[in-house]
């Protein structure tokens, strides 16, 4: 069973085998920390997105999935991209946020990967409350196979909300 960790920092400087992008669909860089990991890790990362996309993932990764590149100059080995949902007041998507952590962790373990960063998935551009976010990715990394679970926060207030029972 994996220790999990909170630490306040910055996702691109993690030394763990496995960094989790919050990626948008098209898999081809953004903002936050989709645009920070593809300035850091440098072009390789977007050459192999652009042949996932070309391959099987054509019209773009579907929320909730997750796929593996190369972290390039990163002192990750493996950037695992997945799409996080959009939050919305209307329809419940819990499940596809914890789709997004629970398919990360598999990717990341057929990878042989023993340690995984993630970032506060959801929480940014698509507008998800954090402190649900937190609890949502708590649930879904528990019992992980992995030696390692981090999450990465980037500011107090998201710290807060993951480190707050």
């Amino acid at each position: 069973m994996a220790t999990i960790e909170y630490v306040l920092g910055d996702i691109t400087e993690q030394d763990v085998d496995v960094i989790v992008n919050a990626a948008n669909s098209s898999l081809l860089g953004g903002g936050g920390v989709d645009g920070a990991i593809h300035r850091k890790g440098g072009p390789e990362i977007l050459a192999e997105c652009r042949k996932l996309r070309a391959g099987h993932h054509g019209g773009g990764l579907p929320v909730g999935q997750a796929v593996a590149t190369t972290a390039g100059r990163l002192k990750a080995r493996w950037v695992v991209h997945t799409v996080g949902p959009v939050w919305s007041a209307t329809e419940d998507r819990s499940e596809l946020l914890a789709d997004c952590h629970r398919n990360s962790l598999a990717v990341a373990a057929e990878l042989g990967a023993r340690s995984i960063a993630f970032p506060a998935i959801s929480t940014g551009v698509y507008r998800w409350p954090v402190a649900d976010a937190a609890k949502i990715a708590r649930r879904a990394v528990e019992g992980a196979e992995l030696d390692l679970v981090r999450f990465v926060l980037f500011d107090q207030a998201a710290y807060d909300a993951f480190t707050t029972p």
